[in-house]
């Protein structure tokens, strides 16, 4: 018993002048070109962005450096947790001067992270010490990492915060 084609049966005439058509469509291609131009195109196209992002160095900051970077007259923003900077400038909607993270902005926010809370009182004066963080407990400080993770895969590392009298 062998296998048989009939062009006999309407459904096998079918396939075999579609798959006739299909073969002569790739041997033979379409040479026209199109009547009118897309109108995506009709002024020209290019590659090259209107403006090339900033440039963005790794710099060591202190809290008076990272102070001036809260995004203020649309600036960039950097905030600092456990001791990483990182450029949340696309973020802008929430740690621009007017989002619910606002307050962390220019500042290390790593205490407000691990507690979970915005209050002003989580930051450190900018011209005291960096918060050593050693009353934290466990889950706080699993909670901070957990930040540094999500904003690790989110913005951009721009540098790490030291006291201000390291530099």
């Amino acid at each position: 018993m062998g296998l048989s084609f009939d062009l006999g049966t309407p459904i096998n005439t079918a396939l075999f002048i579609y798959i006739l058509y299909s073969v002569q469509r790739i041997i033979f291609p379409s040479t026209s070109k199109p009547s009118t131009t897309p109108n995506e195109f009709k002024s020209g196209y290019s590659w090259m962005p209107k403006s090339h992002p900033p440039t963005v160095l790794y710099k060591v900051y202190t809290p008076k450096t990272l102070e001036p970077f809260s995004g203020l007259d649309g600036g960039r923003i950097l905030l600092a947790i456990n001791g990483v900077v990182f450029d949340v400038t696309a973020g802008r909607n929430f740690y621009g001067p007017n989002g619910m993270y606002g307050n962390f902005a220019g500042r290390d926010a790593s205490r407000g992270m691990a507690k979970q809370s915005f209050d002003l009182d989580m930051l450190t004066p900018v011209d005291q010490p960096l918060d050593p963080l050693t009353d934290l407990r466990p889950d706080e400080i699993e909670n901070m990492k957990g930040w540094i993770d999500h904003f690790s895969n989110k913005y951009i590392i721009c540098g790490k915060l030291v006291e201000n009298t390291a530099i």
